[in-house]
């Protein structure tokens, strides 16, 4: 082996070498306390995410946080009437509202806790989600009227999930039936769970090839 191709291949070996101390370093969601946006790894929260089960695990097939987080995103990015940065930084937020359940658990998993521990979680809850939305590089708060959008699509995608997934331990539900989404959830494995999060988070932080004008990009999370 010539001399130039030793380096390279030493270079190739300690590149992986790199990578795999880079991935072993990953910093795991742990306390909130002083988090800040320096310390989210999107990475390692999609892992998180994709191994958390939706209502703590009480259904009969696995369906995880990070699916049923890209399944609104996703909705919220179908919507008509939004140009292509307002749909594009709402499909954002929608794929990390649930962004503090790595942290925090499932707290509508059901269970009633103390109103100081409710306060404590309302609290750490915040701190946690200004810290992922300004690492995603979201700035701002979204108006009155982007909220009521996407609080709309999240009981949509509610709605969809006790019509798909029927056998699940749905807390009762009260208010005002929303209309399911029109397309079926088909829970993934979360491997794949967390490749569809991941591909999404990419696709909306990423600068758009075209400014992203009515952009719609095919679902990574399933039909």
């Amino acid at each position: 082996m010539s001399a130039s191709r030793t380096r390279h291949a030493r270079g190739e070996a300690k590149a992986r070498s790199g990578s795999a101390q880079a991935r072993s370093a990953q910093r795991w969601p742990g306390d909130p306390a002083g988090l800040t946006a320096a310390g989210i790894d999107f990475e390692a929260l999609a892992h998180v995410l994709a191994n958390t089960c939706r209502w703590s695990g009480r259904a009969r097939r696995f369906y995880s946080v990070a699916q049923r987080a890209a399944v609104a995103s996703e909705a919220v990015e179908a919507l008509d009437g939004l140009d292509g940065d307002e749909r594009r930084t709402l499909a954002l937020r929608a794929l990390l509202a649930d962004a503090r359940i790595a942290w925090l658990g499932d707290a509508e998993a059901g269970g009633s806790i103390s109103a100081r521990a409710a306060e404590r979680h309302r609290r750490d809850g915040a701190a946690i989600d200004r810290a992922v939305l300004e690492a995603a590089g979201l700035e701002g708060a979204p108006t009155a009227e982007q909220e009521d959008l996407l609080r709309f699509v999240a009981r949509m995608t509610d709605a969809a999930e006790r019509r798909d997934l029927p056998d699940a331990g749905f807390t009762p539900s009260a208010g005002v039936a929303f209309p399911p989404l029109k397309r079926r959830i088909r829970p993934v494995e979360p491997g794949k769970a967390a490749r569809g999060w991941l591909k999404r988070f990419g696709d909306l932080t990423r600068p758009p090839a075209n400014d992203g004008a009515g952009a719609k990009p095919a679902s990574p999370t399933g039909p």
